[in-house]
């Protein structure tokens, strides 16, 4: 007997052999693995490459100064409570806040129904951990948000995902996916879903469909989870009607100061109806006894001192003119056979390639043309988007951005040279296929 069958291995992971725990990890660990966003970090920041991957808010457009004068007013008058255990559903007021900020999107509730979290993964992952038993199952739009996929996982959910198209979310497909599910005796727990500004997909699900689906999960008795973090960074006009606004005993809402302040400060919330907010207290309070006070505070103070919805719309323009700047430079040097989705607000495009192009095995050689993007699988928990790639405008100088896009679209442009010449984008012997790429681990 070897020693991997003494230990229960198998030829596909005795390589897992250089951790010694392995076998002794929980079933549900081995699901947790390194995004494909992550595991881009250490190359998408060096500073000569352009990156089009990951969706950083430009915090640089706040006042830093203001910034650091309310943190330093902060200790200096509030220090005994800021720097103290607080409760674990959340600061009071800054609660009350929460619901004011709600507000801007329809939403009238009460502050004993929001519950902080540490950034709305936090909730995603306590949502989750109340919810989910092994094999039950999680409907997600496809593509759906990597952090979102990743929490499933490692809570052993099977996710299935609904077809989505320009206008979002398709509620035919959502109504016949859970009816086959059903009727195959599976355990639907809820529908988790990003109606506003995608991401990745870049697309909002418009109003006539919002209603639909509503429908569909009231008559289905399933669970919506909202989350919400772009809703506010709309280019154009009003912020659209949340989910959570007319459902308040069908939606849980997820929402975050991430993008709309800064992601340091790591304050998000969920707002649930009152059964479940009683086990996010729970469950909040297991995690991590109780929120930062500090940070709490501090956004609550931002909030009631200074002009923060000017400081959203100063963001808007930002954010608006940097999608103009991608959209702009994917019409003008895009190869043809490329087609991208036209954000209205957020932080994302979502373009996918020719057929015979996969967006994985090209990015080592778009890296070494010193630009980075988000290949597609990673959004999908089932494989799928190997044509697909995100595109992220949020970060970059306009003129960074332009730059990022004539590079791509020259990486892009010989992939479709070799698999005209030889059938596949990737003929073996080819440099950059058989050559070691950038550790991007």
């Amino acid at each position: 007997m070897t020693e991997e069958q003494d230990h229960g291995q198998t030829p596909a992971t005795q390589g897992s052999r250089i951790d010694a725990y392995v076998d002794r990890y929980a079933a549900r660990a081995t699901g947790m693995v390194a995004s494909e966003i992550r595991a881009l970090f250490a190359v998408a920041s060096r500073p000569e490459v352009v990156s089009l991957a990951g969706g950083m808010p430009y915090v640089t457009a706040l006042p830093l100064d203001m910034v650091g004068e309310l943190v330093s007013d902060l200790v200096t008058r509030r220090g005994p409570v800021a720097l103290q255990y607080g409760s674990g559903q959340g600061d009071p007021h800054l609660r009350e806040q929460i619901c004011e900020v709600m507000r801007l999107e329809g939403i009238e509730a009460g502050a004993d129904d929001v519950v902080v979290t540490v950034g709305s993964q936090q909730a995603l992952d306590l949502i989750t951990r109340i919810f989910i038993d092994p094999g039950d199952v999680v409907l997600a739009e496809g593509p759906s948000y990597v952090g979102a996929l990743g929490t499933f996982s490692a809570y052993q959910a099977k996710v299935v995902h609904i077809s989505m198209d320009d206008q979002g979310l398709v509620p035919e497909s959502l109504a016949q996916t859970i009816y086959a599910l059903q009727a195959a005796g599976n355990t639907i727990k809820f529908l988790y879903t990003i109606p506003t500004f995608h991401n990745p997909g870049g697309v909002t699900l418009n109003a006539a469909r919002r209603q639909q689906v509503l429908d569909i999960c009231q008559r289905a008795g399933i669970l919506i989870v909202e989350d919400n973090p772009y809703g506010l960074l709309g280019f154009d006009g009003d912020p659209m009607r949340a989910l959570r606004a007319d459902n308040p005993d069908g939606v849980v809402y997820l929402g975050s100061f991430s993008k709309t302040l800064a992601p340091g400060f790591r304050v998000g919330w969920a707002l649930a109806p009152h059964a479940i907010r009683d086990k996010l207290v729970l469950a909040m309070e297991s995690a991590v006894l109780s929120h930062s006070s500090f940070t709490q505070l501090a956004v609550g103070q931002y909030l009631a001192t200074q002009p923060w919805r000017e400081q959203i719309k100063t963001f808007r323009e930002l954010y608006r003119e940097r999608r103009d700047a991608l959209l702009d430079a994917l019409d003008d040097l895009m190869p043809t056979g490329v087609t991208w989705t036209r954000p209205g607000g957020g932080f994302f495009v979502w373009a996918t390639l020719p057929e015979g192009l996969d967006s994985k095995a090209i990015l080592p050689r778009a890296v070494a043309e010193r630009v980075a993007f988000v290949p597609g699988t990673g959004f999908f928990s089932d494989g799928s988007g190997s044509r697909q790639m995100r595109l992220s405008y949020c970060y970059p100088q306009p003129d960074r951005i332009r730059e990022g896009v004539r590079r791509l679209a020259g990486v892009i442009e010989g992939e479709l040279q070799l698999r005209d010449t030889f059938g596949t984008a990737t003929p073996p012997g080819h440099p950059g296929v058989d050559t070691p790429g950038p550790d991007l681990a």
